[in-house]
């Protein structure tokens, strides 16, 4: 079953972590079906890492495990009538989900990254270490004279593309937007601005110097997500934050009928 939405649908937001691993094996799929031999398509994973102080780090790990995360109030109950030690407490680092993007890499040249793509996350647009990790890691791309293609398809959080916010067009304005900076243009940062009534599109992904661009089918990919991950089960009645505009909203109720009694 496909999502009532024609492109993005913003109620996935809530699913991130999974649609986000989902859509980085889809999507090296897809590509590694159009590269050439000696180009293949991974997905790798970092871990960006809060501290109390707003420090960060980001930790690349060789194994990953696990658990899922059970409820937990944060007190803890006190046996009746007996008094007990009053503890100390100290800050521990919070981490964040990994962190994954796809690097195009050229096995005839060591293992050369040539091109990374980042589906953007929640932390790296809502938590201030998480943007300034992301914001290096931009920067670390970009001089390494790697091509570089940002995806945001979440409508929470700040603008954090690699192109100056001010730069980016009014008339392009819109909840989900693309950035494409290639190395053989460093001057010039291509945007793509998507609207929430809009198919998502597809983008040209830039190779080598030498190789024409292969194409990212997106809108494919996210009806993958959507139909292997179940959300045709999706409780569309609960609150989104940031919620619909007005004038979304008169677009979407219509969209959604009986499934949207409050948002």
């Amino acid at each position: 079953m496909k999502s009532p939405f024609p492109g993005m649908d913003p109620f996935l937001e809530r699913h991130w972590q999974d649609v986000h691993s989902r859509f980085m094996v889809y999507a090296s799929t897809h590509l590694n079906e159009q590269l050439p031999a000696e180009l293949l398509a991974r997905v790798e994973a970092s871990l960006a890492v809060e501290t109390d102080d707003g420090r960060n780090r980001v930790v690349y790990p060789d194994i990953s495990v696990v658990e899922q995360q059970t409820t937990f109030s944060g007190l803890q109950s006190e046996p009746a009538g007996v008094a007990v030690a009053d503890p100390f407490e100290v800050p521990i680092p919070i981490e964040a989900p990994p962190q994954r993007r796809l690097e195009i890499i050229d096995t005839g040249s060591g293992n050369r990254i040539v091109t990374v793509i980042e589906l953007l996350s929640p932390v790296n647009k809502t938590m201030p270490a998480g943007r300034a990790a992301y914001r290096k890691k931009q920067s670390e791309y970009i001089q390494g004279m790697v091509n570089f293609v940002e995806i945001d398809l979440l409508r929470c959080g700040e603008f954090v593309l690699a192109m100056p916010e001010e730069e980016w067009p009014l008339v392009h304005q819109s909840p989900y937007k693309i950035c494409i900076r290639r190395v053989n243009r460093p001057w010039v940062a291509a945007g793509i601005g998507i609207q929430l009534q809009d198919k998502l599109p597809n983008i040209a992904i830039p190779l080598r110097g030498q190789d024409r661009d292969v194409v990212l089918e997106l809108q494919p990919i996210i009806d993958d997500c959507y139909r292997d991950g179940r959300y045709h089960a999706i409780d569309y009645c609960r609150p989104l934050n940031p919620p619909f505009s007005p004038d979304e909203m008169k677009w979407v109720e219509p969209l959604l009928q009986g499934k949207l009694r409050a948002v």
